[in-house]
């Protein structure tokens, strides 16, 4: 583990372990948004929400709706982000229940849920917005200091992918001063375009053009 200081104050930064990947899956040439629901992983493919099991890696369901970056899952819904709005979708039906404005019009990339609101990565903006999931109304504003791609709680820590050039990462920051905390390195050439934990020791990681979606080890608190 290596400690540097840059930008920001020292942040612990280690290779991120890929445990295992998934894909690329046949019909879905690209990975955007990535979220759990406690038994499947969900990801958007463009067209479609795709689901698979994440024990057998096998493709289970798909819902034919716009998804072209973030997605999330509030313990009942799916929520889709789809060009400049966000869906809320009921995984059963498959249904379209309500849209809101996505905050960026457009500029936006990671998705999820906590504490009762939705969270949405600004990607060039370099910011993650809380927002009320009834009205898409802003509640806070992050700053990032690099291109903001997914976006997870786990355990009160906020993390978010980052892409940014020939480089991605997976990184804790402060969710009050957006101070980088924690880093891991993704190889080279691998990169996060979609970032959701499964609230345990597992990110799943979606790949954008490589068609894959990465399970990628949380550590151990570091700091």
């Amino acid at each position: 583990m290596d400690r540097t200081r840059g930008g920001d104050a020292t942040t612990s930064v280690q290779a991120a372990e890929i445990v295992r990947e998934y894909g690329p899956f046949s019909d879905a040439p690209n990975v955007g948004g990535v979220t759990f629901d406690g038994t499947h992983v969900w990801f958007a493919a463009g067209d479609a929400l795709r689901a698979f099991d994440p024990a057998s890696g096998k493709t289970l369901r798909s819902i034919d709706v716009a998804a072209h970056a973030g997605t999330a899952f509030d313990g009942q819904h799916l929520f889709q982000l789809a060009e400049n709005r966000i869906q809320k979708i009921d995984p059963k039906t498959g249904r379209v229940l309500a849209t809101i404005p996505a905050p960026g019009g457009g500029g936006d990339s990671g998705l999820t849920w906590a504490e009762g609101t939705l969270w949405v990565g600004q990607y060039r903006d370099r910011k993650i917005h809380q927002i009320d999931p009834q009205t898409g109304a802003i509640l806070r504003t992050i700053e990032s200091n690099r291109f903001v791609t997914g976006v997870t709680w786990v355990d009160g820590e906020l993390w978010h992918g980052t892409w940014e050039g020939d480089q991605s990462d997976i990184r804790r920051i402060d969710p009050e001063s957006g101070e980088v905390l924690d880093r891991l390195a993704m190889p080279e050439g691998v990169f996060v375009s979609g970032l959701e934990s499964d609230g345990a020791d597992l990110f799943y990681a979606g790949g954008g053009s490589s068609g894959k979606v990465r399970a990628v080890r949380r550590p151990k608190r570091m700091r």
